[in-house]
């Protein structure tokens, strides 16, 4: 019995002890936070309006955004698209069976044909690395087509694209101009990534924003459900022929690597903001953007 009152009396001991020691803060164990830094999206202003630089800021509250050759372990802004049926397309391209419309116009440019420097020739003796052997694009020979349109006629906003374009409110200005023209993308088949600029509509469709913007899966059963695509010079630097299945995305500039898709075009926003050129073909569309503004301004003032 005296041996057990010995005991207890020494855990009172060691217990006021510890105590009085040692503060509660002390005592506490936490671990360290170690502030995570984010790129911040920069949305719309830089892919339309070339000259605009990218913009990056810290943030300490936020994950990170991984490039888009890399695994997605956490939150991006756009989600890889998986196993897309993804067919061939190209500027000029006459009427068929599987393509029913020609590629003469495009959905935003009646005169894309021309606007691009003439037939964008698919055949493989007749090109020279990613280029038709004939000409030399005037724009961005990375293109590709996506099934949504935002406009209807070139004259009107659709209602869906205030509802479903994720950079909407950073971008839109006027009614009946698309802001989803010249958006990039990235593709990827296997181990390989290129990019891309969105520069028509379609396969076959021209209102799935389900899929475009959503998690759906593309609306149209033509070409086996395809739901992207893509130009002569992006098959031939993902390496398939007809038809292959890759994985898709949005990106912004800041996250497109070095490569071709740089070098060519009037289009081509890396290609404007390296031009020294001072005539009109050189004028960023942010100026147009501005002025565009101003003169709507000014017309509602004298209103």
């Amino acid at each position: 019995m005296l041996a057990m009152k010995a005991v207890g009396i020494s855990l009172v001991v060691v217990a006021v002890f510890l105590t009085n020691a040692f503060s509660s803060d002390e005592l506490s164990l936490e671990l360290p936070r170690k502030p995570i830094n984010r790129h911040l999206p920069l949305g719309e202003s830089s892919a339309l309006f070339p000259g605009s630089a990218p913009i990056v800021k810290a943030l300490s509250d936020l994950p990170a955004m991984f490039s888009p050759n890399r695994p997605r372990y956490t939150y991006t802004r756009y989600p890889w698209k998986n196993d897309i049926v993804t067919t061939v397309f190209w500027a000029g391209e006459k009427a068929t069976v599987n393509n029913p419309v020609p590629n003469t116009a495009s959905s935003w440019d009646p005169k894309w044909s021309e606007s691009f420097g003439g037939y964008d020739d698919p055949d493989p003796d007749a090109r020279k690395g990613y280029l038709p052997k004939k000409f030399v694009p005037k724009q961005n020979p990375f293109y590709v087509a996506l099934p949504y349109n935002d406009t209807m006629s070139g004259s009107k906003t659709k209602s869906s694209a205030r509802k479903y374009i994720p950079w909407y409110e950073e971008t839109f200005y006027r009614e009946g101009r698309s802001i989803v023209k010249g958006r990039w993308v990235a593709i990827r088949l296997g181990d390989k990534i290129c990019y891309g600029q969105w520069e028509d509509c379609g396969p076959f469709e021209t209102d799935n924003y389900e899929y475009v913007f959503g998690n759906q899966r593309p609306r149209t059963t033509g070409n086996k459900g395809a739901g992207l695509d893509v130009s002569p010079a992006i098959r031939d630097y993902l390496g398939f022929r007809y038809s292959s299945k890759c994985d898709w995305r949005f990106v912004e500039l800041y996250e497109i690597h070095d490569g071709p898709w740089k070098k060519w075009g009037n289009n081509n926003p890396f290609v404007l903001r390296s031009s020294k050129s001072s005539g009109e073909d050189g004028v960023s569309e942010s100026i147009v953007k501005l002025r565009e503004m101003r003169k709507q301004f000014l017309k509602e003032k004298e209103e």
